[in-house]
């Protein structure tokens, strides 16, 4: 008996899962999980017990990754986004065994699978599949009991980290209740902070860490409601209709619900929620104060990374206190802000942010790379005497955009394989809707026949998922670099507005926007 079947004799009829289509008693999520599970159990999946999900916001997917939680698998979180190559390659980094996808991502999922050695992948959804895909409904035939004496094993997901290969981290021991089986394992997810909130709307993409923990809720009795494709004013009429409690947001989910008309805000009700967590990047101040001021103390913000969780959390009264702060470290975490000889600097100095795990665990990838107890999320701040801190630049280059992470160096080895490039670097530059956007200079291989915007997209498009490309290009006659030959990336974020420096825009938008 899956925990759906118990909480469909507690709470008969109520829905369970829901997306924009479909919904699903707890009955109907138990005649789901029942047959998935026994079929991801009876399958071959090798010492790390891996099963990829490749599929974009619906209840299925969430029953996906819930189905191999119950299963004793670890379900590898795959950006929907991602071209074939890119895909496999996280297939094969992983040693997943089966993937589960939707009938939308069937295709690349088919065929990273085949690049990757997988025969099993299987996909729910009405339209047609290619071949090499097996239907869901063809595949989930056992409607017996599955087992729950298995150990549980944690999600994968990928992440850049401090550079622009993607790595493989197991979710935070933050993050993971553990147990020794199943059972006791689902036991420990009822006692999540956020269950007594009541029902939670999944609004970012589930690939990501914040969105991902809606499989934890459910399995621990919440109800969820799965948003497909971001919509502001959709946005606020399912919290309305669905009477949501909680909910994790990014800072561009908070602008774009801020665009909306003043009417549509006045006549949302929002007298459900009880908790909206916001993560993903730094939120601007006048954003984070208008959205406090709109749905109240309820906001708070998290601050971490999908490889340790939350290293830092504000709620709304310290916010109002400490405009711009992201909290206090939580534990087992400290923050220190780490001075030029590694010792931890005197308060309100602005230098490297660091952190120390008081558990011992720090940051371990699946290569087996570790960052022992002290790491840095590649950023610069200042903390108080009180321990609040403030994020004030980054170190490294990665670009967050919309909450999602970009690094400049994947983009531009991508870039380059293109031969009417003879030289490109990727930056970011500061975007009032998306936190940043990548930028783009272009030096043209042949200045006579340089490329265009449409030619470089194509060919981004066939090696890099589409958030990859950047949102500005300019053409240039040559990067700026250092006395010593490295690239002066300082001078290029300069460049576009420095009316010194010849440049040619290659959109419209910047075109105009000069």
């Amino acid at each position: 008996m899956t925990f759906a079947a118990v909480l469909a004799r507690s709470r008969p009829g109520e829905i369970g899962v829901r997306d924009t289509t479909s919904a699903f008693t707890w009955e109907q999520v138990d005649e789901w999980l029942r047959p998935t599970v026994n079929a991801l159990q009876a399958l071959d999946l090798g010492p790390a017990g891996r099963v990829a999900v490749l599929a974009w916001n619906s209840a299925q997917t969430l029953l996906g990754y819930v189905a191999c939680t119950l299963a004793g698998a670890s379900a590898v979180a795959v950006n929907s986004h991602l071209t074939v190559p890119e895909t496999a390659y996280i297939l094969e980094d992983s040693g997943a065994r089966a993937v589960l996808c939707d009938d939308r991502t069937a295709g690349v999922a088919c065929a990273a699978a085949r690049a990757a050695g997988i025969t099993t992948v299987v996909a729910w959804g009405e339209r047609p599949l290619p071949d090499g895909v097996t239907a869901w409904h063809d595949w989930a035939l056992d409607t017996g009991e599955p087992r729950t004496d298995l150990a549980p094993r944690r999600t994968l997901v990928y992440t850049s980290g401090t550079t622009g290969r993607p790595k493989g981290v197991e979710l935070p021991y933050t993050s993971w209740v553990g147990g020794d089986t199943i059972d006791v394992h689902l036991q420990r997810l009822t006692e999540n902070r956020m269950i007594p909130f009541g029902r939670h709307l999944v609004v970012g993409p589930m690939y990501h860490s914040g969105p991902l923990t809606s499989t934890r809720l459910l399995a621990g009795g919440a109800p969820v409601t799965v948003l497909g494709k971001f919509d502001a004013q959709t946005l606020l009429q399912v919290i309305e209709r669905d009477r949501i409690g909680s909910s994790i947001m990014v800072p561009t989910h908070f602008q774009r619900l801020l665009a909306l008309p003043e009417e549509i805000r006045a006549a949302a009700d929002l007298s459900s929620l009880r908790y909206v967590l916001q993560v993903g990047a730094k939120c601007p101040a006048p954003v984070k104060r208008a959205m406090i001021d709109w749905f109240g103390p309820i906001v708070w913000e998290s601050y971490g990374a999908s490889e340790v969780g939350t290293t830092c959390m504000i709620s709304a009264a310290e916010w109002l206190e400490r405009p711009g702060s992201v909290g206090r470290a939580v534990p087992p975490f400290e923050a220190y802000i780490r001075g030029d000889d590694g010792t931890p600097a005197t308060p309100d100095t602005e230098g490297p942010l660091w952190f120390r795990d008081t558990s011992g665990h720090g940051i371990t990838y699946i290569t087996g790379a570790r960052s022992g107890t002290d790491f840095t999320l590649g950023e610069i701040g200042r903390m108080d005497a009180d321990g609040y801190v403030w994020i004030t630049d980054r170190q490294s280059d990665m670009v967050v955009s919309g909450g999602v992470n970009i690094y400049p160096a994947e983009v531009e080895s991508a870039l380059i394989q293109n031969p009417a490039i003879g030289d490109v670097a990727c930056f970011g530059l500061p975007d009032e809707e998306m936190g940043e956007t990548l930028v783009a200079l272009v030096v043209a291989a042949d200045p006579g026949h340089p490329p265009t915007r449409a030619e470089i997209e194509q060919h981004g498009r066939s090696l890099l998922a589409g958030y990859k490309i950047p949102k500005r290009m300019y053409l240039v006659d040559a990067l700026p670099r250092t006395a010593v030959g490295k690239l002066d990336k300082r001078a290029m974020k300069a460049i576009p507005a420095d009316g010194t420096v010849a440049i040619t825009p290659l959109d419209p938008e910047v075109s105009t926007a000069r």
